[in-house]
């Protein structure tokens, strides 16, 4: 899709109804605070997931937020093109995973280099579990670009969208650092290639490519088996 037509128009709204396309009537002076209240449970859970004590803890606010979540995209009754979950043109595809795979490639490139050991981890991760991350990288970016996003558009425009839906996407990647710094610039990216081309599936691929190059190239006493919250602090 052209970087010009990529931007979604602007919704048309009034001072008493709502605007169109929204599932519930409320009225245009409290889009503001309901959008900002999703945005805030959302990563409040997201948290409290990552956070929890147990597993026990961890598996049921999974389940809490997944609903929740689910339930607050469907609200109003968003396109599948606000969502990006139409096809993807051919030059935002080849853009998002030519970048991606360059980036790989000059990343192993340096490590080689520098002396490090590649694959820098023998025997982690198992093949069975390369298919996992595929999948939980599209959902994450799903989470990312088609709630958080879209969200921070609506209420600040889609480049000041980019950087604060970037930033908030690093800080649940806390407290590993390789995580949180490699999270921050690959969501940086991710979030532009989503505003100017509104697709997530070259965006998942990317996401999973780069994620396992970080499996390839960083060893697993720094990445604690790609661990964020409290699964990192107790490996």
């Amino acid at each position: 899709m052209p970087v010009e037509t990529t931007n979604l128009p602007p919704q048309p709204s009034t001072n008493s109804t709502a605007r169109r396309g929204w599932s519930l009537p409320l009225p245009a002076a409290y889009r503001r605070p309901f959008v900002w209240a999703q945005i805030v449970i959302v990563f409040v859970l997201l948290e409290f997931v990552l956070w929890a004590p147990t597993r026990d803890m961890r598996n049921r606010w999974a389940v809490i937020t997944m609903t929740i979540f689910l339930v607050l995209v469907l609200i109003d009754r968003p396109s599948l093109q606000r969502l990006g979950l139409r096809l993807p043109k051919t030059f935002g595809a080849s853009l998002v995973l030519g970048i991606s795979f360059a980036t790989i490639i000059l990343s192993a490139a340096l490590v080689h280099w520098a002396g490090g050991e590649i694959p820098a981890n023998q025997t982690w991760p198992a093949l069975q579990s390369v298919w996992g991350y595929v999948i939980w990288a599209l959902i994450q970016e799903f989470m990312l670009q088609s709630f958080f996003f879209n969200r921070f558009e609506e209420l600040y425009g889609g480049s000041a969208a980019v950087w604060i839906a970037a930033t908030l996407f690093a800080a649940a990647h806390l407290p590993s650092p390789i995580l949180t710094t490699a999270t921050l610039i690959g969501a940086l990216f991710f979030c532009e290639m989503f505003r100017r081309y509104r697709s997530i599936y070259p965006l998942g691929v990317a996401h999973a490519m780069l994620g396992l190059s970080i499996f390839l190239i960083t060893p697993d006493s720094l990445l604690h088996h790609m661990r964020v919250g409290i699964g990192y602090l107790r490996y």
